[in-house]
């Protein structure tokens, strides 16, 4: 498919007013901005293919494929040799060091990724490979070497051998989308989905610094599901992300996918429909629905289900190509926020292409959840100009920004509510090839958005792979 950049020939933008307080003037917070400081280098041969029209170095549904701790940043990829490739350098520095790994990738797929995590009670690095409804591969580090980067050598020599479990813990023979997230204490959790695309639930491993275990499969892939189309009876639930917010609150949006294509107007499109929410305060092993109902319990029999009452926070049927596994965040009070992206019904009520149809006319829209409970959406003026995933990161004001592919940046203002998005960078010269990949602790750690991104290619000739910063308000 050829791919273009396509922009909103002219968007809204306002400015913050300042705030008044006990009769005293208060310098409002500032509103978005991004100012590029430097872009590096990670590899002038990366492997480059196109699969489900993606790369596989380059999967927005990566957590994490880049990440900050402690004044370092991990980068993981695949090199032109297929080999997995983990690199480190000091935050804001110019020269990355790389460690070669053993495991190659098995297959031509994109969905293959490598995802990292942290397990902060032993400052060991994770990483997650290589799967697609079958085995997967997994290698952790010396303990330790986060905790201590600048006295630790960055060799081979610090990773493990590599293994088709988890430490000894088998979890399932069709495992798909690895997602590392760490829990308030310091553990890891593992995030994936059992089962294939229109039939899986998603299920939970956690690490407790010393061994894996697995808490089990909390979603469910059964019960009827009716449009105006026709029936479906089997499906999946697709995550936006699995995040902490600084509360403790675990927070997942998702939409669901259908097996049986007759619940769609037209079979171009694609099965996906409405956009729900859960929540756990348990850590994971209790999900609750919008208005604190319990939905499912993870290893139990009551798993979250689309039967289930008061899950849906923004309906759309199966006929507008609604993306799955977008993004989202949480911010500093911790409202969950995301975005979803489809085919608006102002240019039509049946999309029969779901890639062209989106390319065309599809777009971003940032959901959240203010501070009275109530669900706010807005759409974001910008022509996607292409059939893949937008990004979502706040910064510490909580002004949000939405990274398109190939590396344009939108940006709102709190101070609006969110209703004054404006293009801040349009990607001009990156030649990304289309999604990017965040690294989400950064922000936190030093006030930089800093994301992935590829250079565009052609059949299976490698291409450079990058890194670009940008420094957010100050």
């Amino acid at each position: 498919m050829r791919r273009r950049t396509l922009l909103a020939g002219a968007l809204l933008s306002a400015a913050a007013s300042p705030v008044l307080a006990a009769g005293t003037a208060r310098a409002a917070d500032p509103g978005p901005s991004v100012t590029k400081k430097a872009t590096t280098q990670l590899d002038a041969t990366a492997v480059f293919f196109v699969s489900y029209d993606g790369l596989v170095n380059n999967n927005s549904f990566q957590k994490n494929g880049l990440l900050t701790y402690k004044g370092y940043q991990y980068a993981a990829w695949y090199t032109s040799t297929k080999n997995a490739v983990v690199a480190r350098r000091v935050l804001g520095g110019t020269t990355w060091s790389t460690v070669t790994l053993s495991h190659q990738l098995k297959a031509g797929d994109s969905h293959n990724v490598i995802s990292m995590g942290v397990s902060k009670v032993d400052g060991r690095l994770h990483l997650n490979m290589d799967s697609h409804s079958d085995g997967f591969f997994y290698l952790k580090s010396a303990a330790g070497l986060l905790d201590n980067p600048a006295t630790t050598s960055w060799t081979s020599s610090v990773f493990g051998a590599v293994q088709t479990t988890l430490d000894g813990l088998a979890l399932t023979t069709q495992f798909t989308y690895p997602q590392f997230v760490a829990t308030p204490e310091g553990r890891l959790q593992l995030s994936y989905r059992v089962g294939i695309s229109g039939n899986g639930r998603n299920a939970l491993a956690e690490y407790d610094g010393s061994t894996w275990t697995n808490l089990g499969e909390w979603s469910s892939s059964t019960g009827t599901y009716t449009s105006e189309h026709g029936t479906s009876t089997v499906r999946n639930m697709y995550l936006h992300g699995i995040d902490y917010d600084v509360n403790g609150r675990l927070h997942s949006f998702f939409t669901w996918r259908e097996q049986n294509g007759a619940v769609m107007c037209s079979s171009g499109g694609i099965t996906n429909h409405d956009t729900g929410y859960v929540h756990s305060t348990d850590r994971g092993r209790t999900w609750l629905n919008n208005a604190g109902t319990v939905v499912g319990t993870t290893g139990g029999s009551d798993k979250v289900a689309v039967t289930d009452a008061g899950l849906v926070v923004d309906a759309l049927n199966p006929d507008h190509s609604l993306m799955n596994q977008e993004s989202q965040a949480t911010d500093s009070t911790g409202l969950p926020h995301a975005i979803i992206s489809y085919v608006p019904g102002r240019f039509g009520q049946c999309t029969t292409n779901y890639v062209s149809d989106r390319t065309a006319n599809g777009r971003a829209f940032h959901l959240r959840k203010n501070s009275s409970g109530s669900w706010q959406k807005t759409e974001i003026p910008v022509v996607l100009g292409s059939s893949q995933r937008t990004k979502l990161v706040l910064d510490k004001y909580d002004n949000a920004y939405a990274i398109f592919p190939f590396g344009r940046i939108a940006g709102a203002s709190k101070a609006s509510g969110y209703t004054d998005w404006t293009v801040l960078f349009d990607g001009s010269g990156l030649n990304a090839f289309g999604e990017v990949v965040i690294d989400e602790l950064r922000v936190k750690a030093d006030n930089v958005l800093s994301f992935m991104y590829q250079e565009k290619s052609s059949g299976t000739t490698p291409s450079a792979l990058h890194v670009i910063d940008f420094a957010l308000p100050a």
